[in-house]
């Protein structure tokens, strides 16, 4: 489990196509206390630590993550949001975040406001019911408040606001207008929408 903060921002420093491809990630962490077999989210997508040295750290990254996560994101030079699991005793900062994602998000519009940037983005029908104003969202594994969410019959816009904190630490300082993002709905909203089928087969 993660919390949606980030703590480190990573680069892909080789790619090794096999029967999955392995990506090589430079990272600022102290490797020593990263165990073979941790869970670290790389711009929002759960992988398995299978390598390690000083300064690095490896991940498989299977087909079908690749095929469910944003277009050429596991390229070399790309900048990852990094986040290490929650352990028991851990703040929660931002909110309860698996690394499972769910969909890819289009930017639309990026709109300074003061210091901060206004961001609209574009998702399907599928993920659509999931987002609510106010709620809660994971864009490249950095936990988010919805500002505003509008339907349409093609599809449904949202939007976030980054304040510069946000901007300067993660990833999404870098976004522009037709940038793909990882898509993680709130955990709770899954949930709900799975109780929601169930009570209307009971109907």
């Amino acid at each position: 489990m993660f919390t949606g903060i980030v703590s480190d921002i990573g680069v892909i420093d080789r790619v090794e196509p096999r029967g999955d491809t392995r990506v090589v990630i430079s990272t600022g962490y102290d490797t020593a206390t990263i165990d073979l077999g941790a869970s670290i989210a790389c711009s929002g997508v759960c992988l398995t630590v299978v390598d390690k040295s000083p300064g690095w750290f490896a991940v498989d990254v299977s087909g079908e993550t690749a095929s469910r996560t944003a277009p050429d994101r596991w390229a070399e030079g790309k900048r990852l949001n990094l986040e290490r699991a929650m352990k028991l005793g851990d703040e929660l900062g931002g909110h309860i975040v698996t690394g499972h994602v769910d969909g890819v998000a289009g930017v639309t519009s990026i709109t300074a406001e003061g210091d901060s940037k206004l961001v609209a983005l574009s998702v399907g029908r599928e993920i659509a019911p999931f987002v609510a104003s106010k709620g809660s969202i994971t864009l490249d594994g950095v936990s988010l408040t919805v500002n505003q969410m509008t339907d349409r019959d093609e599809a449904s816009l949202f939007s976030v606001n980054l304040i510069p904190h946000t901007l300067a630490v993660t990833t999404l300082g870098d976004l522009e207008r037709g940038d793909m993002v990882n898509i993680e709905i709130d955990v709770l909203a899954r949930y709900l929408q799975r109780m929601e089928h169930y009570r209307a087969k009971g109907a």
